[in-house]
């Protein structure tokens, strides 16, 4: 049990998984801040929900992952520094993707 997040390129009935983290706690709460500006929704919500990134949101992700506001909630657990790999490759994934004209979403269930 515990925080499981995906980022997926979806085009058409394609969907394609592009990066798992296993209890990137930091992460988890960068994208809820994010949902919650977005939507106005409380973040404690950000379960099971799609959020959808921007090329603007990949670009920001990549001048924050390396120094993420920390972070908790249930089940989370700690963001290593090798999460920091994973994202970094995330990033540059998703963008080729989205070039390729898939959208790029971020999911997550704790």
């Amino acid at each position: 049990m515990g925080l499981d997040q995906f980022g997926f390129a979806r085009k058409g009935e394609e969907t394609i998984e592009v990066a798992c983290w296993r209890k990137h706690a930091n992460l988890q709460g960068w994208m809820e801040r994010l949902w919650a500006k977005r939507t106005g929704g409380s973040a404690s919500d950000f379960n099971c929900k799609e959020l959808v990134l921007t090329v603007e949101d990949l670009t920001q992700l990549e001048s924050d992952y390396k120094s993420l506001e920390r972070a908790s909630g249930f089940f989370w657990g700690e963001s290593e520094p090798e999460d920091d790999d994973l994202t970094k490759s995330f990033i540059a994934e998703a963008k080729k993707y989205m070039n390729d004209g898939y959208e790029v979403y971020y999911y997550c269930w704790w």
